[in-house]
């Protein structure tokens, strides 16, 4: 079979003439280019006997392109382009067959010759893919890189295949190894599985497995329901209310780009709460030692603190306008993946019964409300501003910078929610009273 037309030197984003005639395509470049597998972004790695990290700074000074030493001991470097990165590693052994069988799964162990075009393949992966099969190369081979154990879920769910038997027992034999591998690494490998509602079958699988025990120890049969009705309640959400749920695939890092970008949506992220205790403060434990940003666990434990909530006032079938002011201030940005999660939290509940659309669309319609209301952008339920601003307030009432400026803030916002005050003079005015009233600051703050 001939991947020419696929990794042809006319691909790449710098000029043959640059490497040298021993360099070989490897890895998931080849093997994706067999399984036809096109993607917008270039991944392309090459081993060379020799000279590896010398020939990545030739290509990079002679196309101005951005150069990274990744591994200087291990003859490893990175040359960086707009859309594409080339990865240039010294051949692990005496021959290019020897640094092949020291690699994972057969289906990431063939090699391209780009100048001849001519595959190499000795451990049998092009018919294994064939097959459909995921199999290692060695048990040593994961036992060396325990991420691999991950891994191999993470590649079944992507390419469609499925784990060969006597490697998914090695895997489950080895796990207790993953105690050593780094919390960021297994965050990213499911960070993958996450950010693809396909791949939701491989997370029950990672669990089953027992691979998930130590990382997420809360996670359950029960909680891992939450992962396909997440999805399911996403696509309700998008069919009945778009522009409600054009927030939930937007980046919660606007400046984050392409594979990141893809893992850390407001809707891939609220899918973590299917693999960390519902209590919140337990929760943020988990995700601090998995390594999670700020960002990701602020988002997180905002959303296990809101949608109970917002699921008992549905339930309640009656709130008020404070109710909707403290719970929208409690969700903040949050608040579609809140949506999102109390219908999915109603799904399941409906999966005991006999399916019922109509259930479904009368539940949506008792959040239509509050999906007006969020897209309201001059909600003063939603979207409030304070009547007057936390410097005036400190000002007129020679008040110090601290939590009860916050409080005050917070009750006088709702107060203009709910028709009490309309002016900054009334809104001091009330200010005041609540100052000198320690029983409202309790009770409203």
């Amino acid at each position: 079979m001939s991947i020419q037309s696929a990794l042809a030197p006319q691909t790449w984003p710098f000029q043959d003439k640059d490497l040298p005639p021993s360099a070989y395509l490897v890895g998931g470049c080849v093997r994706d280019a067999l399984l036809n597998r096109r993607t917008a972004y270039l991944d392309l790695d090459f081993v060379l006997p020799q000279a590896a990290v010398e020939t990545a700074r030739r290509v990079a000074s002679n196309c101005n392109a951005g150069f990274v030493l990744l591994d200087a001991e291990r003859d490893i470097a990175r040359v960086v382009f707009p859309e594409a990165t080339a990865d240039f590693a010294l051949q692990v052994g005496n021959s290019l067959e020897e640094d092949l069988q020291r690699r994972d799964f057969t289906i990431n162990a063939i090699a391209y010759h780009p100048f001849s075009d001519t595959l190499i393949d000795p451990l049998g992966g092009q018919q294994d893919l064939d097959a459909r099969l995921l199999r290692m190369i060695a048990p040593q081979n994961l036992a060396d890189d325990p991420l691999r154990l991950m891994r191999a879920y993470r590649q079944a769910a992507q390419l469609g295949l499925s784990l060969e038997q006597h490697t998914q027992a090695t895997i489950c034999q080895l796990i207790p190894k993953l105690a050593g591998v780094a919390a960021e690494r297994i965050k990213v490998e499911l960070g993958y599985l996450l950010s693809d509602s396909s791949a939701t079958p491989w997370i029950h699988q990672l669990w089953q497995d027992g691979l998930l025990r130590q990382s997420f120890p809360h996670a359950s049969k029960t909680s891992l329901a939450f992962l396909s009705a997440i999805d399911e309640a996403a696509g309700l959400l998008q069919h009945h209310a778009p522009g409600f749920a054009a927030a939930l695939p937007q980046a919660l890092n606007q400046r984050a780009q392409g594979k990141e970008a893809a893992q850390r949506t407001l809707l891939s992220t609220a899918k973590w709460i299917g693999l960390v205790a519902d209590c919140p403060s337990r929760a943020e434990t988990t995700l601090k030692h998995m390594k999670f940003s700020r960002g990701e666990i602020h988002v997180l434990t905002r959303l296990l603190t809101s949608w109970p909530r917002l699921q008992e006032l549905i339930d309640q079938g009656q709130y008020t306008r404070a109710d909707q002011f403290h719970l929208f201030e409690a969700a903040g940005g949050t608040f579609p993946a809140v949506v999102m999660v109390t219908l999915a939290a109603h799904l399941i509940q409906q999966r005991a019964e006999p399916p019922d659309p109509g259930v479904q669309l009368a539940y949506l319609q008792k959040l239509e409300p509050w999906i007006g209301e969020y897209l309201d952008p001059f909600s003063d339920l939603a979207h409030p501003k304070p009547p007057v601003s936390g410097s005036v307030l400190m000002k007129a009432l020679n008040l110090s910078p601290g939590p009860q400026v916050g409080c005050l803030l917070s009750q006088l916002t709702l107060a203009q929610a709910e028709g009490q005050v309309s002016t900054p003079e009334e809104a001091l005015e009330l200010a005041q009273q609540l100052i000198h009233s320690p029983l409202a600051m309790t009770e409203n703050g």
